[in-house]
């Protein structure tokens, strides 16, 4: 095959565009400067006094990362496509701040699927999807890419579609090279056929893990080459479980990533975590990637409480032995444990006050997992850097306000979840939410020469005193309520068995769990008979079954909880969910009479 037909291979045409919409896509912006000023309430953020936010553009859809162009144009990746466009171009026409001009646009092959990163390098407009990555030239005045489509790498992994971890954000260096991640399959590599990727409690990983070979880590590859795969490019970084974001940092010429932890430390290892440890650990992740980095997935964690890796309870560790943990590299800060850091950004412009000079910030998701206590995260925060190009150790809040709510009790409670950032040629900062598809725009109005602690003074306390930032305390900040995720573990393990992992039971010995009037009816009946178990004919949707219902008293009032908690949620039901309190009243009563 010639380099043309090749080329050829790795292209993907572009959808067509109405007349009115290309004639509105070529209208270029007002050349003349306008000092902004924030909306009225900063669009619903707190920042560190001085700074304003502007609501860019509201509910363009589930948006992923951003990135802005020299122009100012903004480019928002969205996680899943709209009439088989994934990617959303903006445009300020009046200079008000606003979006004016928002444009749907990228035929790509798998419609956008599980798409997360967006980036410009070399003139060329770059998007993924978890499968593929694209590029588009941008000519001087386009808004939208008239230019081919070209493939520039294919995950050729067979089980893409189904594994975890799969996102694929993009970043270039100064040399010439392009850096993708491949995440791990699974959660901490237990053996995926027979538990699946999320595992079984007190699981042992396996040893050697065989996702190291060609997952858990970053590929480096030629940048401006197409057509690539993962077999083009060669390893630069390993035990790294899952990356959404990463950047090159000119300042010290190097890569940095984002890193999320393992789940469920409690439900997978209960004699090790206790629930509130199993909240906070482990660490979320700043890393600083140099060829060769090893970060320790899966043998170890970093325990940014004890400041230090810690051996992974499935390859023999205790919470506290760091064994051949000592021999991974450590990140360059620790946050708490599973807040989903999903970008990160070196602020390279000139408009802030000079602390946040070659710093770093970084766009928390929120958490999923933490329950018996609130859910955490939802924030972005700025971690410093001296001249010299090293963190201080330290981090803050920077932007507050996205979940809106004093306790976020479910993930799905929030309003807002922080995803993107990127920098406009102004300085100022853009921030991408993936609810709706909010964007915002931060500026700086204040002295930059006065700018210091008492300027950073209501950050902190906001760090301090808010139950989705500080660490919860292990008593008074329980919220009761079941925890759909550690539900659905705790119901694969226990429970799937016999009444399957669809909840449709097997028609034989064991009912159904799917509008049963068992399930969706009298919380105290369905409590009584997981905590002690039942025996002899029951009928179910009109069916009689006579199998045997073990009981479960071993299992502790939170985990029965989450398990009730989930099927009353999952298979198409739809009831209230289970609290802790609910079942220990039970257990006594049932105790009691015994």
């Amino acid at each position: 095959m010639n380099s043309k037909s090749k080329m050829m291979r790795g292209m993907a045409p572009m959808a067509a565009f109405t007349f009115l919409s290309l004639a509105l896509f070529q209208c270029t912006p007002k050349t003349n400067e306008v000092v902004l000023k924030g909306d009225p309430d900063n669009g619903g953020l707190f920042l560190p006094k001085g700074f304003e936010a502007l609501v860019v553009v509201d509910s363009i859809g589930r948006t992923r990362h951003i990135t802005v162009s020299e122009t100012g144009d903004i480019y928002a990746q969205l996680s899943n496509s709209k009439d088989g466009k994934g990617t959303i171009a903006l445009r300020d026409l009046d200079q008000d701040g606003k979006a004016d001009s928002i444009v749907h646009f990228g035929d790509f092959i798998e419609k956008g699927r599980g798409a997360t990163g967006i980036t410009i390098h070399d003139g060329y407009l770059y998007t993924s999807t978890r499968k593929f990555i694209y590029r588009n030239k941008i000519k001087e005045g386009e808004l939208v890419p008239t230019s081919e489509t070209e493939l520039v790498l294919t995950d050729m992994d067979p089980n893409v579609g189904r594994n975890w971890h799969t996102t694929k954000p993009v970043a270039f260096d100064d040399e010439g090279h392009m850096y993708v991640p491949f995440g791990s399959p699974s959660d901490a590599c237990q053996d995926m056929a027979l538990y699946g990727p999320v595992g079984i409690p007190n699981g042992k990983g396996l040893e050697p893990c065989p996702e190291l070979e060609k997952h858990a880590g970053i590929w480096q590859f030629e940048a401006n080459k197409i057509g690539l795969t993962q077999e083009d490019g060669t390893k630069f970084a390993t035990g790294i479980r899952s990356v959404v974001g990463m950047k090159w940092n000119p300042k010290d010429k190097s890569l940095y990533a984002v890193g999320n932890g393992i789940d469920n430390f409690h439900t997978m290892f209960p004699d090790v975590y206790s629930k509130w440890q199993a909240a906070v650990l482990p660490s979320e992740k700043l890393m600083r990637v140099t060829e060769g980095s090893n970060y320790g997935w899966p043998y170890a964690y970093y325990d940014h409480i004890q400041k230090k890796n810690v051996l992974q309870p499935g390859y023999g560790g205790d919470g506290e032995t760091i064994g051949r943990a000592a021999q991974f590299d450590e990140p360059v800060i620790g946050f708490p444990g599973h807040w989903a850091p999903m970008d990160v950004l070196f602020y390279d412009g000139d408009q802030f006050p000079d602390r946040y000079k070659n710093g770093a910030f970084i766009a928390f998701h929120g958490s999923t997992d933490r329950a018996p206590y609130p859910q955490a995260g939802f924030v972005v925060c700025f971690v410093p850097f001296d001249e010299n190009g090293e963190s201080t150790g330290e981090w803050e809040v920077f932007a507050d306000g996205f979940a809106n709510l004093e306790v976020v009790a479910n993930t799905s409670d929030a309003i807002y979840r922080p995803m993107g950032l990127s920098t406009g040629p102004d300085g100022s900062l853009y921030i991408s939410e993936s609810n709706k598809g909010k964007i915002w725009r931060i500026m700086y109005h204040g002295d930059k020469s006065g700018f210091g602690r008492e300027q950073l003074a209501s950050m902190e306390e906001i760090k301090q005193t808010k139950s989705y930032i500080k660490d919860p305390d292990p008593v008074k900040d329980v919220i009761s309520e079941g925890d759909l995720h550690s539900g659905r573990i705790l119901y694969n393990t226990y429970c799937a068995a016999c009444h399957q992992g669809d909840g449709k039971g097997d028609n034989n010995r064991f009912p159904p769990l799917r509008d049963s009037e068992w399930v969706m009816g009298d919380e105290s009946k369905l409590i009584d008979v997981v905590l002690n178990g039942i025996t002899g004919r029951i009928e179910v949707n009109g069916k009689s079954y006579d199998g045997l219902m073990p009981a479960n008293s071993h299992l502790d009032d939170h985990a029965i909880a989450s398990i009730l908690t989930y099927v009353r949620k999952a298979f198409g039901n739809e009831s209230p969910p289970v609290s802790a309190l609910d079942v220990e009243k039970i257990r006594k009563e049932t105790t009691d009479k015994k």
